[in-house]
């Protein structure tokens, strides 16, 4: 009878902590809100794709910190985070606090204090502790998730000032390089170079920012005959007759953070989310759909954050590396004076897309968590006047967006190419180190 009594005891453990990970949780805790808060600042502040990944990772990890520290079966930031520190344990929760609602709070936090407009998330905070109090969350509950909530996001932020982040501004400014095949500003605003140093960004998970090498681009060449040339008129060609769906898909990932049109005298600036806002939205988004609980939703798109992070650290790295020119630049001088693509071009150089390796590393971190199969309907655009489309899987979504920018005219097929496999092995390097700090699918 003894034994019997010590497995039931046991057994009760192992179920009351099964039934505490997949307790539903209330629609004030959805993440989507507070994922679309920080995106509507990021696009006041014209923050650039790299910078903006850094600052969703830090952000979603000081709730990933509080949900581990309250949740055994969520692995500590430090299990796969390089250099994490081991920090003061965060206060657990009891029937007078509940983490989550910290967690949620110090996303907010968090990207308050980082963002250059990061006041303007003052009023999301208000709002939420509104809501709480709706709730009927008493004052004292709702001072010790603050407490807890501010205490998570600045042990994150004193964390993040060791990425080198702060040293970008003493850098000597960039001066594009001279040669034929080198990069040049683009029009019509021939912007300067986004963030040419992000390679000295610390990442979270990879070794370095040259970790993950693509092969080396396709030599450039003036020669009509060379592999080179056909390339750009490659990108050329489609774009004198682009069917209607090529031209949807190239708007539908668009996701430059600052397009400028010009109308004499006068230029309008266009602002959009970046390529990981996009792909934010899309992992919030998935968290809803899955129907996970709080906890498993914060892993989710922390795991994509981070990715996000170190992927783009990865492609600058190559970006400035290589310095390779854009198909406008190209075009213009050897082919057709006139021409210009369908997206405006970004401010940095070619190779490798962006866009492509982005899109593939979260497809392949995404996947993992969520499965192969994971059907759903993207409806970040139609802020940006562009319809929501539906992918049957994240691959499938970043396959498109890879294409995309050849539809726009803006990448080479091999800079794709390369894009997607660089993505594709920086996806499988994070989900080795995570599957070996404990992390599994959910799904």
């Amino acid at each position: 009878m003894k034994k019997t009594g010590k497995f039931l005891i046991i057994l009760g453990l192992i179920s009351h902590q099964a039934r505490a990970y997949k307790a539903p949780q209330p629609a004030y805790l959805e993440i989507a809100p507070v994922v679309s808060a920080i995106n509507m600042v990021m696009i006041h502040d014209v923050i650039s794709p790299p910078v903006a990944a850094r600052y969703y990772a830090y952000a979603m990890m000081s709730a990933y910190q509080i949900v581990s520290q309250n949740n055994a079966q969520i692995p500590g930031l430090a299990s796969f985070v390089r250099e994490y520190p081991v920090t003061s344990v965060i206060a657990k929760a009891n029937k007078d606090f509940d983490y989550r609602v910290a967690a949620k709070y110090a996303i907010y936090e968090t990207a308050k204090n980082m963002l250059p407009s990061g006041y303007m998330l003052q009023e999301d905070e208000d709002t939420f502790i509104a809501e709480l109090k709706r709730q009927n969350y008493t004052q004292a509950a709702i001072d010790k998730i603050v407490k807890v909530a501010v205490e998570s996001s600045a042990q994150v932020i004193n964390f993040s000032k060791i990425d080198n982040y702060g040293k970008l501004s003493a850098k000597l400014r960039y001066t594009p390089l001279k040669g034929e095949g080198s990069w040049y500003p683009t029009p019509p605003a021939y912007m300067d170079a986004v963030e040419p140093h992000w390679n000295s960004i610390k990442p979270l998970m990879a070794d370095s920012a040259a970790q993950f090498k693509p092969a080396p681009p396709v030599a450039f060449s003036k020669d009509s005959t060379s592999q080179f040339y056909k390339l750009a008129m490659a990108v050329y060609n489609v774009s004198k007759n682009p069917s209607r769906e090529q031209l949807f898909i190239a708007s539908f990932w668009d996701c430059n953070p600052f397009a400028v049109t010009t109308s004499g005298h006068m230029s309008i600036g266009f602002k959009k989310i970046s390529p990981g806002g996009h792909w934010m939205n899309i992992a919030a988004m998935a968290v809803k759909k899955a129907n996970l609980t709080f906890d498993q939703s914060v892993l989710v798109v922390t795991m994509e954050a981070a990715t996000l992070m170190d992927t783009f650290i990865c492609c600058w790295d190559e970006k400035y590396l290589t310095n390779r020119l854009r198909p406008e630049t190209y075009i213009n001088k050897y082919v057709d004076i006139t021409w210009r693509p369908f997206l405006q071009t970004p401010p940095f150089p070619e190779y490798t897309s962006g866009h492509a390796i982005v899109s593939n590393s979260s497809a392949t971190i995404l996947t993992y968590l969520l499965g192969d199969k994971f059907a759903y309907t993207d409806d970040t655009e139609i802020p940006f006047g562009v319809d929501a489309r539906s992918f049957t899987s994240f691959k499938q979504a970043a396959a498109e967006a890879s294409i995309s920018r050849f539809y726009g005219g803006i990448h080479y097929t091999d800079s794709i190419e390369e894009g997607n496999k660089q993505g594709v092995d920086l996806g499988n390097y994070v989900i080795a180190r995570i599957k070996k700090a404990g992390i599994k699918p959910l799904r």
